[in-house]
């Protein structure tokens, strides 16, 4: 771990803090800078950012580390903060010969949103020896050589930077030589061979040497290579080059073995001294490895592809050396054009899916980075998605983006939404980077079931079969799971009088409606009642709708008579003056149906009379009547059977008995009997005779009574009006018939009576019916026979 005044050293305050709002993160501006020594053991402890960040509840927050190049060197520890190391580094693979060694990583916290930055720099340590690239160096140096001649030397490569690198370098002790090192920059020392004393060829054709390199670790490194110095003879001209400087662009698609430049140099010796050899001198690994020059054309030509983002530009020192041992020394600057050769990246750090589709505007759904390896133009990039989309691109730090709603999203409306990421470069020709997202919007409970009508009439026959289904009733739910599962419901009633659980049901699951028991029109023609749907969501929403029942009618009830009573233990007599003119009316057949409509038309019939053609039957009144004049010829009793039948399908009936007695007047103290089904015996038939007369006498009073009395109102009224009525004196009953009930006659109706004394006719008329409502019916005028034929004079 690195040591608090090291650290203090090491950490990068800078003045301004800024912060980026952008749905809800935020950017700090400072750095913080650790260290750690190269080959450390694997999960060392670097730091704890809870002390040095001041953050806290790492595993909360998600936080987590990213390196630019998103390799995990580093592993965060949420329960403690500590940085640990995830891996051991090596600096010279991470950084090659670059220096300082700095690995730029943030620390990203998603809830709330915040980036830190940090720096982490690999420390060298001594792990890497010198080495000589020649395992033999040759020097050819000329016998005419001059003492302090010095004679540069290839130097030796050490992977290691700084006080690790070379440092230092020594010979073999000689009387002819010594060791100059010399600045190469950047830290680097070049060996030459300084010429102390002068050679003889003659005495000492060549000198064997042995060249140490040193390193300047703790513990020094070394490496040695052997030197060949040959003594030639006198070489007095050295080559020169053209140019003291070469300056080349080389696009980096550059194809392999390709021309990059061609160095020329020239000598004024001749012969073998004049003869000029082209190499590199003092390069580097990457150049050597990367270039190759022909030793006698002088051409520089591609090893290997060129990369603009590994190495921007190489400086290639080159020599020409002719056949004397001296050399002329050039320097070609290679500058690498980049191409736009690589297409921008996208990597995703974070992703939320699916989102909730009440989530308030600019919630982050995805955080991402985008990189493009070119320069320039050519790694200059724009980042954009689809239009129409509720969601908006939003840049944070360091080519970081965020992705955020919009607006409120609506999962009824869309429930998935493909987002395209489009990074494109500007570079020519323009690269460009898709990615597609799958983001869900999930559901909550915001809309209410729906019936698909506000109200329902379904229409039930009468007389139905129990758990009969009825109808149906739907609503539909927009959202979905157990939001949209719904269940319908029977809402309680607020009439008392109606039992609506006893008479019909409901199916939770599908609406469907059941009557449980038979429903009867006469008693039930129509019920309203409200159901309810519920949806299972969290909260629950519901909705109503109204129901109406309407029972259909059944021919299910035969007409009822209410006159002449048929169940009576004696039966009903008519009396008919003989003297009563053709359309006489007899009586009234009186009958009811509690069915309704076509049901209830009542027809009338006359199915058998004792003297066929003497009576008739209107067939929508009921109305007796007589169809010509008496004669003194027509039997004294008729027995008349009518039918009385309903318009249903199947029409129902009813029949009727009607005995007519023909009198000469209603005081006539003798009436036959009526006739019988059935001949009784002799004493049977003196003691009906004697009950016919008493019954008709008492009938002839009591009627005569209230004819009577009727007439003296009616004529009291008709006075008040207009005075032209008038009675005998008397007082009779007020009310000839009372009949309840409902079909034909669906009112009561009371019929008054008088007798006119101004008519010559002698009129009998049914003045008016009074309804319950005192609505005056209109009067309706029947001839009759004259007052006289009644008993009155």
């Amino acid at each position: 771990m690195m040591e608090p005044g090291v650290m203090a050293a090491q950490h990068i305050r800078q003045v301004l803090l800024f912060f980026a709002f952008l749905g809800g993160s935020s950017v700090l501006s400072e750095t913080w800078s650790y260290s750690v020594a190269e080959e450390m053991e694997t999960g060392s402890s670097i730091a704890n950012i809870i002390k040095d960040m001041g953050v806290g509840d790492l595993a909360e927050r998600g936080a987590r580390v990213i390196f630019d190049d998103y390799q995990p060197y580093l592993r965060l520890e949420l329960e403690t903060g500590n940085l640990v190391l995830n891996k051991k580094l090596d600096r010279e693979e991470l950084c090659g010969t670059s220096e300082p060694c700095i690995l730029h990583f943030q620390v990203l916290l998603e809830n709330p949103f915040q980036f830190l930055q940090g720096e982490l720099l690999v420390e060298d340590i001594n792990d890497h020896p010198p080495t000589f690239l020649e395992k033999l160096i040759f020097l050819n140096i000329s016998e005419g050589a001059t003492p302090g001649t010095s004679f540069q030397m290839d130097n030796a490569q050490d992977l290691d930077v700084g006080m690790n690198g070379v440092q230092n370098y020594t010979i073999s002790p000689t009387t002819y030589f010594y060791l100059k090192l010399k600045d190469g920059g950047k830290g680097r020392k070049y060996p030459e061979l300084v010429l102390d004393e002068p050679l003889d060829r003659e005495k000492e054709p060549s000198v064997s040497l042995i060249l140490t390199a040193m390193d300047g670790g703790s513990l020094p490194r070394t490496a040695t290579a052997p030197i060949q110095v040959v003594v030639v003879d006198v070489n007095d001209n050295a080559p020169e080059f053209e140019r003291m400087l070469y300056e080349i662009q080389v696009p980096e698609n550059s194809p392999m073995d390709s021309l990059v430049i061609k160095v020329s140099a020239t000598d004024l010796d001749m012969g073998m001294n004049g003869e000029i050899s082209y190499s590199f001198s003092h390069v580097s690994r990457d150049v050597r490895k990367t270039f190759k020059i022909h030793p006698i054309s002088g051409e520089v030509h591609l090893k290997s592809f060129l990369n603009f983002e590994v190495t921007q530009s190489y400086t290639i020192n080159v020599q020409a050396v002719d056949g004397g041992g001296l050399s002329g020394k050039s320097v070609i600057i290679v500058q690498v054009i980049d191409v736009n050769d690589n297409r921008p990246e996208i990597v995703f750090t974070s992703l939320m899916s699916p989102i909730p589709e009440n989530s308030s505007s600019e919630m982050v759904v995805a955080v991402f980075r985008v990189r493009d390896q070119d320069a320039g133009d050519n790694g200059r990039m724009l980042c954009s998605i689809q239009d129409n989309l509720p969601f908006l691109l939003k840049p944070t730090f360091k080519n970081f983006y965020t992705l955020v709603t919009e607006n409120p999203l609506d999962r009824e409306s869309k429930a998935e939404y493909n987002i395209t990421i489009t990074v494109t470069d500007t570079g020519t020709p323009k690269l460009s980077t898709q990615h597609t997202l799958t983001v869900q919007v999930s559901d909550v409970n915001d809309n209410a079931p729906t019936f698909t009508q506000t109200s329902y009439t379904l229409f039930v026959q009468e007389n139905n079969s129990p758990a009969l289904h009825i109808g149906a009733i739907s609503a539909t739910d927009s959202d979905s799971g157990s939001n949209a599962h719904i269940t319908y419901s029977l809402l309680p009633t607020h009439d008392p009088q109606l039992a609506l659980p006893l008479l019909i049901s409901i199916n939770a699951d599908n609406g469907q409606l059941f009557a449980l028991r038979a429903l009867d029109y006469e008693a039930l023609q129509t019920f309203e009642f409200r159901v309810g749907v519920t949806d299972q969501g969290s909260p629950t929403l519901n909705s109503q709708a109204l129901v109406r029942v309407q029972v259909l009618d059944t021919n299910d009830n035969a007409p009822f008579v209410l006159y002449p009573l048929q169940n009576a233990s004696a039966p009903c007599t008519e009396m008919l003056p003989r003297a009563a003119e053709s359309g006489y009316l007899v009586t009234k057949v009186v009958a009811v149906d509690r069915d309704s409509g076509q049901n209830a038309w009542l027809s009338f019939q006359l199915l058998k009379a004792t003297e066929p053609g003497l009576f008739s039957v209107w067939a929508h009144n009921g109305e007796v009547r007589t169809s010509r004049l008496l004669s003194e010829r027509d039997a004294p009793k008729h027995r008349l059977l009518l039918m009385v039948k309903d318009n249903g399908d199947p029409p129902r009936s009813v029949s009727v008995t009607l005995h007519v007695l023909l009198v000469d007047g209603f005081s006539q103290p003798y009436l036959p009997l009526p006739e019988v089904a059935h001949e009784p015996a002799q004493d049977e038939d003196v003691v009906a005779l004697y009950l016919v007369i008493a019954l008709t006498s008492v009938s002839s009073l009591f009627l005569l009574s209230v004819l009577l009395f009727v007439g003296a109102r009616m004529c009291k009224r008709a006075r008040e009006a207009m005075g032209g009525c008038s009675v005998p004196e008397g007082h009779f009953p007020g009310h000839l018939m009372d009949f309840s009930g409902t079909g034909t006659l669906s009112q009561s109706y009371q019929y008054e009576v008088c007798l006119t004394g101004v008519s010559d006719t002698k009129d009998f008329w049914f003045l008016k019916s009074v309804s319950p409502n005192n609505e005056v019916m209109p009067c309706v005028e029947e001839n009759s026979t004259s007052v006289n034929d009644f008993g009155y004079d």
